[in-house]
């Protein structure tokens, strides 16, 4: 349970792909969305049958399907609305395949596009060393997941005795699963036992592991049992101002790295600008992030809060880590207490969890990773 502080977050219109079209050489399918605007978007693979799963945030379909014919990997494509307001493409396969997507700026004539690369490794062993070769040299995107509280510290407590450490655990370990099936993705948990870990010592385990973003769990409690809802937090401007003060009044003492560079040897003013540009692009990004994951968690159940809060907790002060402290619900709420309990409720907020990270790096993956990789592959 952590305090909150109120921030606007910016809301999108629903976009609409007026039309899909696809093209095909030997080893490579390629399906392109035409847009009226940029798209938030997600993929992923299904067996049995074989599937690939196409999500479009915010959009809408207008024009007509391709004909699949046209390539030797589909054998048909379907298309409805998920959730009220997402599109959802199935592309129905002959066999598992790799994929690929990146979304196009406006050039020329030619608007928005959103591209998809389905690379058959059965007709190009070209394609298939290619891709080898991208996996042995690139790295998988690091998500640190850090479950509140713990050991003799067990958090806010339910009115029928659940602690908030237990579940923050419980979620954070299948949230630290899910992960690790995403491809391109692995899972750190801060604590994977029932002991107490400082809010420093999180934020140094985070950067130890290099991290590119940090997951806090929590749960929320108040007096009143009435209140009700999940909220997600990123770092405040405050928050920042202070981390930024305490780090350059240390770092004689404390090895205060940026991406690799060091703070120890830089004047006030180098070091004062560094750490102010490191930490606004931080916090636009956790921002962003927690945006994704909040309108995931909405589609599992009530959130307290509608938009991102800030709020200077200790935890989220690594200023070149992202990091977003979610509070799940509110365990001092009977009805709340009681879902937070079970497994089945448990699995759907590491899921929504999920689905927002994989939506945020499909478009913003560090340089080096395997998910940058994918999302800019140039036009063939």
């Amino acid at each position: 349970m952590v305090g909150a502080m109120p921030l606007a977050a910016t809301a999108s219109a629903q976009r609409r792909i007026s039309n899909m079209r696809l093209s095909a050489t030997r080893g490579k399918t390629r399906l392109v969305f035409d847009l009226d605007g940029p798209v938030q978007h997600s993929l992923f693979a299904l067996d049995n049958p074989a599937r690939l799963v196409i999500d479009v945030e915010d959009a809408r379909f207008s024009g007509s399907s391709p004909d699949a014919g046209k390539s030797a990997v589909i054998r048909g494509i379907r298309k409805g609305t998920r959730h009220g307001d997402d599109l959802r493409v199935v592309l129905d396969l002959q066999r598992r395949v790799r994929a690929q997507s990146f979304l196009l700026k406006p050039d020329g004539e030619r608007g928005y596009r959103l591209v998809v690369d389905l690379l058959d490794p059965k007709k190009s062993s070209k394609n298939k060393n290619i891709q080898k070769f991208y996996e042995e040299k690139l790295r998988d995107v690091v998500v640190a997941i850090d479950p509140g509280h713990g050991g003799r510290d067990p958090g806010a407590t339910g009115k029928h005795g659940t602690h908030e450490k237990i579940v923050a655990l419980a979620v954070g370990r299948k949230l630290a699963k899910l992960i690790n099936q995403q491809p391109g993705m692995h899972a750190v948990l801060i604590r994977d036992k029932d002991h107490f870990v400082s809010l420093r010592e999180r934020v140094r385990r985070a950067h130890e592991a290099r991290a590119d973003i940090l997951i806090s769990l929590h749960t929320d409690a108040f007096r009143d049992a009435r209140a009700k809802g999940a909220s997600v937090y990123a770092l405040s401007l405050r928050g920042a101002s202070s981390e930024a003060a305490r780090r350059l009044a240390d770092r004689e003492n404390a090895a205060d790295l940026l991406g690799g560079v060091s703070l120890r040897d830089k004047d006030d003013l180098v070091a004062s600008v560094l750490l102010d540009l490191a930490q606004t692009a931080t916090i636009e990004s956790s921002v962003e992030v927690g945006g994704h994951i909040l309108r995931n968690i909405k589609r599992v159940g009530r959130v307290h809060k509608s938009r991102v809060q800030q709020a200077g907790f200790t935890v989220l002060k690594n200023p070149d880590i992202p990091s977003v402290l979610i509070e799940m619900a509110f365990i001092s709420n009977p009805r709340e207490e009681k879902k937070l309990r079970t497994s089945a409720h448990q699995q759907q907020l590491a899921k929504a969890i999920t689905h927002g990270l994989r939506t945020y790096f499909t478009q913003k993956a560090p340089p080096g990773t395997l998910l940058s990789q994918q999302r800019m592959t140039s036009v063939g």
